[in-house]
């Protein structure tokens, strides 16, 4: 045969052709024959092609010659020059070209598990093995996953990297896909207030799920009676048939909110009317709290007794001291929220007020006795029977004692007595007085007519260096006198001149009784003394001695013994006014500086009063240096000072 040029040409296309194929990729190849265990393959090479048999196992059918089938030319030519041709790999090279379609377009691929591996399963997608983790089998985790091996279904592909050969599917996701349709296609058919029935599938501590079927609604433990539970499963019990209605449907999540006390007529209805305030009932305890116990009145109804209204005394008593679960008790209605569906219950407005009790048997004023069983640094806490106690404040211990002091003459157990002086119901207290047993003394002292200028006999009780401690009056009023209070003359101002219980004479300096302070002096009751013989003897026979003046003030008045001889008072007396007055100095007014204490303004202020001289201040009575200090407003300063004082002893020292 003589090839024609038409052959060459063909020739030469052939031969163009085998020079382009590469190793790597898939060629169209003929098949020539089938041998034994292999099939012999055209792929326009100088050589034919072999392929093991068993590579088209998984073929639909077996090819026969002249078919065309697609092969992967692994090399062109082994050491034998064949062509080493694979029909599995190129099948596999097809099925990552499918895989990547798929997995661009987000379709699912199927594939069957075909084995177990650490964290998951292979599946077999075609030729090609990808890895499915153990999650993403199935929406629930599976124990036995038996029954899927070799089954032929959907894959959703989660990850593909072809370069290293990692596929990464899921079974989940599309189960979930299917079951979202499911869900969407079921909860068109249901709206709000709905009732279904479904079987019970799952208790929580929060409430239980139930099938509606095929989709899970939730039903709520507040939504499963209008009573207090404290865990679903006393209501409802896995795979039992219940009733629900269909509450509320989110759109977005497909959650559905179920409940079966709805189903029923609501017991908070019209409330307030069948609880009306202070109605007294009865009902059973059910829960116990820090803060208070619930009742029952009624099912679905419950109110709430909080601590502070379960007993009148006891304040600080658990509740569960005083009720117990199951307890039946009496309780009054205090107050009825219906909005909040609250209802505020009393157990100790079913009990006597022992507050009002005791101010019926004992009303301010009266007299009680109990036993100290508390003290506090405010006062006593005076036990007035079982449950009652009533306080003495430390102000209201003693009369003539600061409150800190005399609280330590009490100890816990003592028995005391006191007065009632204010009972408040609301507040629950007692206030009570132990000073007020006897009469005020200040008080007693001024209904006496003692006052300021009053001279009062004192009994010596206690004498200290700085002065005596006397008491006076009946009640007894009890005061100290100041060691410069003591004499006129320094000699005589010595305590110890004085022993406990000499009764002893003095003038009442200050009542204040807002302070209960009652300041006395035996040495402004001597100065008095000597004014007041001044006055009334001095004008007589001027010129003479202040104590010629006292002899004859003694004489007239009887008394016996001598009187101190005194020096002889400067000036002359016959001028002064009725109110001790000069209308000019006599002589050298400038003697006023010598009382410590006044200066320029006081002594020019003194010259515009008619004073000019000490010895005038010496002869002023007290109720003069009183006029003289209001009408100069000098506000206690020559009291303070002590300018009387000062000038009887600027006479002596003359």
């Amino acid at each position: 045969m003589n090839p024609t040029p038409a052959d060459f040409a063909s020739m030469f296309e052939s031969s163009a052709a085998a020079g382009a194929m590469k190793e790597g990729q898939v060629i169209a190849a003929t098949v020539l024959r089938i041998d034994n265990d292999s099939i012999v393959v055209d792929i326009g090479l100088k050589t034919e092609g072999r392929i093991p048999i068993k590579e088209f196992s998984l073929e639909d059918k077996q090819p026969a010659p002249g078919d065309i089938v697609d092969v992967y030319l692994d090399r062109i030519e082994n050491a034998l020059g064949e062509a080493v041709l694979s029909r599995e790999k190129a099948r596999r090279e097809e099925r990552w070209v499918k895989l990547e379609r798929s997995f661009a377009k987000g379709e699912p691929v199927k594939g069957a598990i075909s084995g177990r591996v650490k964290g998951g399963f292979t599946v077999d997608l075609g030729g090609v093995n990808a890895f499915l983790p153990g999650s993403q089998v199935d929406i629930r985790p599976v124990r036995d996953v038996g029954p899927l091996m070799g089954e032929v279904q959907p894959f959703a592909v989660l990850k593909l990297d072809r370069v290293r050969g990692n596929i990464v599917v899921s079974r989940r996701a599309i189960l979930e896909e299917s079951r979202a349709e499911q869900r969407a296609e079921i909860v068109s058919d249901m709206k709000e207030g709905d009732v279904r029935k479904g079987v019970v599938k799952n208790i929580t501590d929060y409430g239980a799920f139930v099938d509606l079927g095929g989709i899970d609604g939730l039903l709520h433990v507040t939504d499963m009676s209008y009573k207090r539970i404290n865990h679903p499963s006393q209501v409802v019990e896995v795979g039992q048939e219940v009733e629900v209605q269909i509450i509320k449907i989110n759109p977005e999540t497909q959650r559905i909110s179920l409940g079966m006390k709805q189903l029923g007529s609501d017991p908070w209805d019209n409330i307030s009317a069948r609880y009306p305030s202070g109605a007294r009932l009865k009902g059973i305890v059910t829960n116990i709290t820090d803060y208070g116990a619930f009742v029952e009145l009624e099912d679905g109804v419950e109110g709430l007794i909080h601590v502070s209204e379960m007993s009148w005394t006891k304040k600080n008593v658990h509740p569960g001291k005083l009720l117990s679960t199951t307890q039946e008790v009496e309780v009054e209605v205090l107050d009825v929220d219906s909005d909040k569906r609250r209802i505020s219950l009393g157990l100790k407005q079913t009990m006597d007020n022992p507050w009002n009790a005791f101010i019926k048997e004992h009303p301010v004023g009266s007299e009680i006795e109990g036993e100290v069983r508390g003290i506090t640094e405010f006062g006593l806490f005076v036990g007035l029977g079982p449950d009652l106690d009533g306080m003495v404040h430390i102000n209201d211990i003693s009369w003539d004692k600061p409150g800190d002091q005399a609280i330590e003459a009490f100890t816990k157990g003592d028995r005391v007595k006191a007065k009632v002086l204010d009972v408040d119901v609301d507040k629950e207290r007692i206030s009570l007085g132990i000073k007020q047993l006897s009469g005020d003394p200040i008080e007693a002292a001024g209904e006496s007519g003692i006052k300021r200028g009053s001279t009062v006999t004192c009994t010596v009780t206690e004498v200290s260096t700085g002065g005596l401690e006397v008491e006076f009056g009946t009640p007894p009023v009890k005061t100290f006198i100041r060691r410069s209070d003591l004499s006129r003359d320094r000699a005589d101002q010595r305590p110890e001149r004085f022993a406990v219980g000499d009764k002893v004479d003095a003038k009442v300096v200050t009542v204040d009784k807002a302070s209960r302070r009652v300041s006395l002096s035996i040495k402004a009751l001597e100065i008095a003394e000597e004014a007041e013989a001044v006055a009334q003897y001095g004008s007589a026979d001027a010129g003479a001695s202040l104590g010629d003046i006292l002899g004859a003030a003694l004489a007239s008045s009887g008394s016996k013994g001598k009187a101190k001889a005194a020096p002889a008072a400067k000036g002359d007396t016959k001028s002064l006014d009725a109110r001790g007055r000069l209308t000019g100095p006599q002589g050298g007014a400038d003697d006023l500086k010598k009382i410590k204490g006044v200066g320029p303004a006081f002594e020019k202020k003194l010259n515009e009063a008619g004073v000019f001289h000490f010895w005038q201040i010496a002869a002023l009575s007290e109720d003069q240096v009183s006029n003289l200090e209001e009408e100069l407003a000098f506000q206690g300063r020559m009291e303070r000072d002590d300018w009387k004082g000062q000038s009887e002893a600027l006479m002596s020292e003359g």
